[in-house]
């Protein structure tokens, strides 16, 4: 089988955005080269590299690295200072902004020990083109202790002649559904301008906050809604009490939810399918009504949920999709969440205490969420370009008060 970049993964590769997880451990579990060397055999995509093909073949495919090595993808480190979670975020931050070399899978692996409690992490990376949020759960479930059995194929495989690219270019252009269509996509009109909106630099700092899962669902269900619906209180919440701090008085910020078009995959089918959803939110008023506001317009919006992928398409035929991602001002930030494993998982044997996620801000937005729930925990990553976001530990605060409020 040709393993093809779908239309989705094309937007994924133009943002060059790079995506991750920090799996908390609860003890060093030795040897994590050996263990990722035999459990990535299950996940084709981790061996294998993202090739353009020759003119009139169709997208770019994945084929197995023949010069596959281990040590290229997997290293360790020592948290130095005092090994707290701020020194962690720190290393990770910097890892999730490092180029992935193209000439090679597009992964990392770092085990970082040294942590309090004796503690240690590993450090998970991978572009965006690899998979979404959704597959990212695939893989990690195949990582990770008591993963199902799941049959291996002969590494390294023949590479697809240019002929048979070609043959199946046509048969996807003759079988994919069409999308060009902007039909069904409402988009709010052009958000305020407000201090939200500026060219990100190259550096990115994460903060945390956190709640329980099963009190924000409580919370959410109060008032007609959903854990997402919660989540989207606490962000406008907090960035309203930020901006008014900043001097801008924005009544509604324009957020962009992806939403994921599948509810599962499988780590042999990886891949990006989602669509997005942007909407126009409310940020002042008490947190109850305010959640019962966004409860409403969410709703309102999941059917006219489509993919970006029509817009990148029109975008790169004129030359300015560069340009579009870097100057927009239809979106203030981004938001995203993913439903994590609901029970506790143990990597090499020792227990996995917390997952967090790991994103970076792209496309003219200085600061964006990324929630990961993992058992009954629910973290809040905020990544923020700190030139441009000084205020960052301020809006932590902010967020975690609107959290504590709601759960």
């Amino acid at each position: 089988m040709i393993d093809r970049a779908s239309p989705d993964d094309m937007v994924s590769l133009a943002s060059d955005m790079q995506v991750g997880a920090i799996v908390v451990l609860e003890r060093d579990p030795g040897d994590v080269e050996s263990l990722l060397a035999d459990r990535i055999r299950t996940v084709p995509r981790l061996r294998r590299r993202l090739i353009r093909t020759p003119f009139g073949c169709g997208r770019p495919v994945w084929i197995d690295d023949a010069e596959f090595d281990i040590t290229r993808h997997v290293h360790r480190m020592v948290c130095p200072a005092s090994g707290d979670e701020t020194a962690l975020l720190n290393i990770a931050s910097s890892l999730v902004i490092r180029p992935l070399p193209h000439s090679s899978p597009l992964w990392s692996a770092t085990l970082v020990t040294g942590l309090a409690e004796e503690r240690a992490a590993l450090i998970l990376v991978f572009h965006h083109v690899l998979s979404d949020g959704i597959g990212g759960l695939a893989v990690l479930a195949n990582l990770v202790d008591g993963a199902p059995p799941t049959e291996t194929v002969p590494f390294p495989a023949v590479a697809p002649s240019r002929r048979e690219l070609a043959k199946d270019a046509w048969k996807t252009r003759l079988r994919l559904p069409r999308r060009d269509s902007f039909a069904g996509l409402r988009w709010p009109s052009r958000g305020a301008r407000c201090s939200l909106n500026q060219s990100t630099g190259p550096r990115r700092q994460q903060t945390i906050a956190r709640a329980s899962v099963s009190r924000l669902q409580a919370a959410a269900h109060r008032c007609g809604g959903t854990v997402n619906d919660a989540l989207l209180t606490a962000v406008t919440g907090a960035l309203g009490t930020v901006l008014i701090g900043r001097g801008d008085h924005v009544n509604e910020l324009v957020v962009s939810i992806p939403v994921s078009t599948r509810r599962s995959t499988t780590a042999s089918h990886l891949g990006n399918s989602t669509g997005v959803m942007p909407v126009a939110l409310p940020t002042g008023g008490d947190h109850w009504s305010r959640l019962s506001r966004i409860a409403a317009i969410t709703r309102s919006h999941k059917k006219s949920v489509r993919s970006a992928t029509p817009i990148f398409r029109v975008l790169k035929g004129l030359g300015a999709a560069g340009w579009f991602m870097n100057h927009q001002r239809l979106v203030h930030t981004f938001v995203t969440n993913v439903h994590g494993p609901d029970h506790p998982m143990r990597l090499a044997g020792t227990s996995v205490v917390g997952l967090t996620p790991l994103s970076a801000t792209t496309g003219n937005v200085t600061v964006a969420f990324a929630a990961l729930s993992y058992a009954d925990t629910f973290t809040i990553t905020v990544v923020a370009d700190p030139d441009h976001v000084p205020d960052l530990l301020v809006l932590t605060e902010a967020l975690q008060a609107e959290l504590d409020l709601l759960s």
